[in-house]
């Protein structure tokens, strides 16, 4: 197997704004706790787990994609991940949490976060109305 190696030096600027780069892109993480169809308490533990490893990593902003469901009226996926953010921000393990049809510029919540965590601000689900997502601001 071979290997290109570039000869091409970085400039200091270029290297500042890649450093940069990072930096935003770690502050927000998104997570597919629907992806492999678990059951609500396997979800909670996937949730939780990923949780602590965004607060080791600096993350500041977890969006979790946990579906709507297909009754109209919130799975099974939303409707026991919110209740157990609720408990998760009772508890002081999340700093709060906002359902995604709430998401929206018009939320004091929504805006003292994205105060927080300014990189929210190009999340597309920002004024959406997205049921199938919830939004946990870190500690």
């Amino acid at each position: 197997m071979e290997y290109a190696i570039s000869s091409r030096r970085s400039s200091t600027k270029d290297s500042n704004f890649e450093i940069e780069a990072l930096k935003a892109m770690s502050a927000v993480r998104t997570y597919n706790v629907e992806a492999g169809l678990p059951i609500l308490d396997e979800a909670r533990r996937l949730v939780i787990a990923e949780i602590k490893k965004a607060e080791r990593e600096g993350v500041k902003a977890l969006k979790i994609i946990h579906g709507y469901g297909s009754s109209g009226k919130g799975g099974t996926l939303c409707v026991g991940l919110r209740k157990s953010f609720g408990l998760r921000k009772k508890e002081g393990i999340i700093r709060d949490f906002i359902a995604g049809e709430d998401f929206s510029i018009f939320n004091p919540t929504v805006l003292s976060m994205l105060e927080s965590v300014p990189e929210m601000r190009g999340d597309p689900d920002l004024n959406a109305t997205n049921e199938g997502v919830t939004f946990l601001w870190l500690k």
